[in-house]
């Protein structure tokens, strides 16, 4: 899913540049027709595209999955015609598991010597932590009806891919490949802090990832910009997107701003 402007975003910030991409990394299951009002809710001269990974969406017909690495590489090269071109900045948001994918994608770009995103939103994650196996939904052995269940506890996933039964057949797969790729993604050393502007978004009643969890997201950054706590639960801009894309927008130019102060006292 690709789309542009002409949302609510008010008139372009002094210094902050124009023409800002913004990808969109979606939750465990997710694909980009979930986040098609999204780009009415961002500046115009904004891009927003939300990703999708193979067997997902669009990809449906492509096999998923199941390597962290590999699904980084995918989108590595997906991305790498866009990102090489310094005229435009990019950013990355991740929700959920999109949080850690792209988290690692920002550390790939990092160790390649490649452009960097301006700014990184990672949403309802916790930090990851090597051998932590506590998070929901990482059980392996969960049948498909205790899936299921913790799917709807959660939120985000339509209700008819779980109440229907073919509906799940097509789907469960790329879920299932998406818990993989989350077993294996959160088993990484953490690495030295980026040096690129982060900001922690959470749900106040997550109980998946509490605010409590998110907030070290901290200590993953040179600049981290603030952890910001909406009301809700693991889906949490569901109940106002509007909320959430101006808080984003914000840290965005706070982002972009500092990097022209960089620029400008070379």
């Amino acid at each position: 899913m690709e789309c542009t402007g002409p949302g609510p975003g008010g008139p372009q910030e002094p210094g902050t540049g124009g023409g800002l991409r913004l990808f969109v990394f979606p939750h465990a299951g997710g694909w980009s027709l979930m986040f098609q009002d999204w780009p009415d809710h961002f500046p115009p001269d904004w891009r927003v595209r939300a990703l999708d990974a193979p067997g997902h969406g669009p990809l449906l017909d492509t096999p998923p999955l199941t390597d962290g690495e590999a699904l980084v590489a995918h989108f590595l090269d997906l991305l790498t015609p866009e990102i090489t071109d310094d005229r435009t900045p990019f950013a990355f948001f991740g929700h959920s598991m999109g949080s850690l994918v792209a988290y690692e994608l920002t550390r790939r770009l990092l160790a390649e010597g490649l452009t960097l995103p301006v700014w990184l939103g990672i949403s309802a994650f916790s930090v990851p932590q090597p051998g932590d196996e506590t998070a929901p939904l990482l059980d392996s052995a969960l049948s498909d009806d205790a899936l299921r269940h913790r799917l709807a506890a959660l939120g985000g996933t339509p209700a008819p891919v779980l109440a229907d039964p073919y509906l799940w057949t097509v789907f469960a797969p790329a879920i299932r490949a998406d818990l993989a790729v989350l077993r294996g993604l959160r088993t990484a050393p953490a690495g030295a802090p980026l040096p690129v502007a982060l900001s922690a978004f959470a749900g106040a009643r997550d109980r998946a990832a509490p605010p409590a969890r998110i907030a070290p997201w901290a200590d993953r950054t040179e600049h981290f910009l603030g952890l910001r706590v909406f009301s809700g639960g693991h889906f949490y801009f569901q109940d106002d997107l509007a909320a959430l894309a101006a808080q984003v927008t914000a840290d965005v130019h706070t982002a972009l701003r500092a990097r022209a102060a960089v620029a400008g006292a070379r």
